[in-house]
């Protein structure tokens, strides 16, 4: 730890310090003021450098000034004396797509840092045709906002518009569109259908989208072919978009599936990225070892890989990702429907109970009904099952789990969500040392009031990042406080492409955190996951301070942040061949 005595200025910061001597010299009026001061922090500037004792001064959006700032004053003053300054935090994948229309503050998020939330595993809330946006109005439980947009581009200037607290970006989702054209049919796209899927990945690059998303273990994402993602990746690398992937394995085929994120890859040149990277159930853990020897392998040789986890040994999702997917071809109502069969629905079952299904089954990873807990649902009557384990909702109901399972989806008219639990903390901990390695929360960003009480989220909601940089890095010592910002920080801005964000530099926007290291920490559990995390005790963004000592400041700064494709468009400069991929039905 030192003192920076050089200051980095922008060219308002020379403008500034020029003025300030100039008054100084002649004793005349007070010295004009940064917009916020931040005073005597140990400043983090995200790449991983050690801190230094600084000051910062914020002009409208941007950091205008790092250093000794001597006597020059903000409109607003921040005293950070003994607390660590760093870039905002960026949640390389957030669930919150419509948490955040119903609670525009993402408080979970904000309390722990998060400036930045990044959309799109899969589905993205663009583009939609008519049926899809009927669809969407249909499953919206609860929530009962506006539906005015067609284009991903569209939903996040909604947001923009609408006032929101954190920063919104998102790739485009590989299954939206394919829906878009396919609907939810069991078959490759034909060679027509795939030129129009890859123009709408290009439109959305130009809109601001940073690539393409994929999630390869539901219904109907496991449908695409290796070709169809091939192709979709080709489009968005075009504008320099990166390929981002739920792998279509994350246990016995993990790693087939790290070299289909490889091939990609080398199709690409540009980045590609591991969602949530594990290896999934007990039998499955020793492979996490060669799949990381594979990733190294590959960025040796200049292929530009990384990933992403959240801190926890439980992951979460629905009963679809119990349940094979031939069943839920044609969607949500053809799968409830062949769930009424009988004789589909003892198929079902019997899928289920076997341990080893061709299919990913995050219920045959978890290993027992022991390890699944259920977590929500749409309907108030099945609440009460919330925070048990799917063995102790089969015991009362009298069915086996399997048995359980289907009851529950057909009861509750939905996915239900539960919480999986199969993975290691030795494969964790391994994960969490690596310096490509970043951390999200997969999930909404959420509040403990209104509608968001009616169900038991993950944990992760509320403490990812805060169970990182409390638990791992300052009570394990796993890795140190300047590297594990680089992580949350520079690390996910350079793989999406996303200049000024993600460091302190004079010049970069004014996304700041302010936190102290002694104090942060998670407080959420499993069984009370409505818990802010405690430690973080300001946070800027784009210039404006939107939590101060702890509370939200009622400010709503975000901004939709555009992906190079949008940067490109706009300077004119997007201009490359396109790429058709041939598939035939």
């Amino acid at each position: 730890m030192k003192s920076l005595r050089p200051v980095r200025q922008t060219f308002w910061g020379l403008v500034f310090a020029a003025l300030s001597r100039r008054v100084r010299d002649v004793g005349a009026i007070p010295p004009p003021a940064f917009s916020v001061m931040i005073r005597g922090g140990l400043v983090y500037d995200g790449t991983g450098a050690e801190p230094v004792e600084a000051d910062i001064g914020l002009a409208g959006d941007r950091v205008a000034a790092i250093g000794d700032l001597g006597w020059m004053h903000g409109r607003t003053e921040i005293d950070a004396s003994g607390l660590a300054v760093a870039p905002g935090f960026i949640n390389s994948l957030s669930w919150a797509t419509e948490s955040i229309i119903e609670d525009p503050t993402a408080e979970s998020d904000l309390r722990q840092g998060v400036t930045l939330e990044v959309f799109g595993e899969g589905q993205s809330m663009g583009p939609l045709n008519s049926e899809m946006r009927r669809e969407l109005r249909l499953r919206r439980s609860e929530s009962r906002y506006p539906l005015e947009w067609h284009s991903l581009g569209e939903y996040l200037e909604f947001l923009e518009k609408r006032g929101i607290v954190p920063n919104v970006t998102s790739l485009v989702g590989a299954t939206t569109v394919r829906i878009h054209e396919l609907g939810y049919a069991n078959r490759a796209p034909t060679a027509a259908e795939l030129i129009r899927m890859q123009a709408l990945v290009r439109t959305a690059m130009t809109e601001g989208a940073l690539g393409v998303g994929s999630s390869l273990i539901y219904a109907p994402a496991a449908f695409a072919g290796h070709d169809e993602l091939r192709a979709l990746a080709l489009a968005a690398a075009e504008f320099g978009g990166a390929y981002y992937s739920h792998l279509r394995s994350e246990s016995r085929h993990l790693l087939l599936a790290v070299e289909e994120l490889i091939d990609i890859a080398k199709a690409t040149r540009t980045h590609a990225e591991i969602w949530h990277f594990k290896a999934a159930g007990r039998n499955n853990w020793r492979l996490l070892a060669a799949a990381i020897d594979r990733i190294e392998t590959a960025r040796a040789e200049g292929l530009d890989i990384s990933a992403n986890v959240y801190p926890y040994l439980a992951g979460a999702s629905g009963f679809d990702a119990a349940m094979p997917p031939w069943v839920q071809e044609g969607g949500h109502d053809k799968w409830i429907e062949r769930l009424r069969d009988s004789s589909i629905r003892e198929q079902v079952v019997k899928e289920i109970e076997g341990m080893y299904p061709e299919w990913e089954s995050l219920y045959a990873a978890a290993g027992s009904a022991e390890n699944v807990q259920l977590l929500g649902f749409r309907h108030a009557a099945l609440q009460e099952y919330c925070g048990l384990t799917l063995a102790e909702v089969a015991k009362r109901r009298g069915r086996s789990a399997a048995e359980t399972i289907v009851d529950l989806v057909l009861a509750d008219d939905s996915r239900v969500h539960a919480a999986y639990f199969m993975m290691s903390e030795e494969n964790l901990r391994r994960l969490l040392a690596l310096p490509w390695v970043g951390i999200c929360s997969d999930e909404e960003a959420l509040a403990p009031r209104g509608a968001f009480l009616q169900h038991s989220p993950h944990p992760r909601a509320y403490g990812s990042f805060a169970r990182f940089l409390g638990h791992y890095v300052r009570d394990e010592g796993l890795l140190g406080l300047a590297e594990a910002i680089r992580r949350l920080t520079s690390l996910p801005a350079r793989n999406l492409s996303l200049t000024d964000r993600g460091v302190l530099r004079a010049g970069a926007y004014a996304d700041t955190v302010i936190f102290d290291p002694w104090q942060i920490r998670d407080l959420a559990t499993y069984a009370h996951p409505h818990q802010f995390a405690k430690g973080m005790r300001h946070v800027v963004i784009n210039g404006q301070l939107a939590l101060r000592d702890g509370a939200p400041t009622g400010a709503r700064p975000g901004r939709f942040v555009r992906g190079p494709g949008a940067q490109r468009n706009l300077s004119g400069l997007s201009t490359l061949r396109p790429t058709t991929h041939i598939i035939t039905a």
